[in-house]
């Protein structure tokens, strides 16, 4: 099966679009897939905002982005586009990373006013950074996740179905399993 780096863009430590990135990698695990969860808040802040590609955060970073099949990228929408976090990291990674890559993006935000940022404001930069294929995203409402005492994510019976099709349709590009064969497995 494939290798896939889980990317969450969000600079938030109790963040919702990490969660739901958590969540959505146990189904592609459970589909066979190795899922390396990445979590670009982690990398040290200096680095990022000073543009040091030679830092080793940076360097295992870009690395982590090579090794991969595939791609997830996750990120709260901030005024009508992803995270500068996220962009931080785009623009430091080599400018066709994603050759060769199959992507998924996936976005949360509080209203459906945003719910173009994936295609207006991330598609394009993926495209622009080589990417295979770029299979259909989803943006998510932050009240359609909910995160319990316990840290298990439940996700509104609607945004679940559609994140169902478009993990699954990811997995599938990637070659892996579908979601009858990983629940009947």
């Amino acid at each position: 099966m494939a290798t896939i780096l889980s990317v969450s863009g969000s600079p938030s430590v109790t963040s919702r679009t990490a969660r739901l990135l958590r969540h959505l990698d146990r189904r592609l695990i459970a589909q066979g897939h190795e899922v390396i969860p990445f979590d670009v808040r982690d990398l040290p802040a200096e680095a990022l905002l000073g543009a040091d590609f030679r830092h080793p955060a940076i360097i295992r970073a870009t690395a982590l982005v090579e090794q991969a099949d595939g791609v997830v990228v996750g990120t709260p929408v901030y005024k009508a586009a992803y995270s500068g976090l996220l962009k931080s990291l785009l623009d430091l990674l080599p400018q066709y990373a994603l050759t060769d890559k199959t992507v998924l993006p996936l976005a949360t935000g509080g209203s459906t006013a945003h719910v173009l940022a994936i295609d207006y404001a991330l598609r394009p930069v993926l495209s622009s950074m080589g990417a295979k294929h770029i299979v259909p995203g989803w943006f998510t409402l932050d009240k359609d996740i909910t995160v319990g005492a316990d840290g298990t994510v439940t996700v509104a019976p609607v945004s679940a179905d559609a994140l169902t099709q478009v993990t699954d349709r990811f997995s599938t590009a990637l070659g892996g399993r579908t979601a009858l064969l990983a629940a009947t497995g």
